[in-house]
């Protein structure tokens, strides 16, 4: 069982070719977020997708 898995939700991965800087900073952010709430790591990323595509009107 994957321990990141939303819900029992089916997931797709997505790949993005981004600056290592940047990359750095997502997982880094993404760490912080799930050891300060507890939430997985597919929840997480997921909220911030929606969020992106929310800003971009999409």
């Amino acid at each position: 069982m994957d321990p990141d898995a939303d819900n029992g939700e089916e997931t797709e991965r997505l790949t993005l070719q981004v600056d290592s800087d940047l990359f750095r900073a997502f997982q880094r952010c993404v760490w912080i977020i799930v050891h300060e709430t507890g939430r997985p790591r597919i929840e997480i990323m997921n909220e911030m997708i929606r969020d992106f595509l929310i800003k971009h009107d999409c």
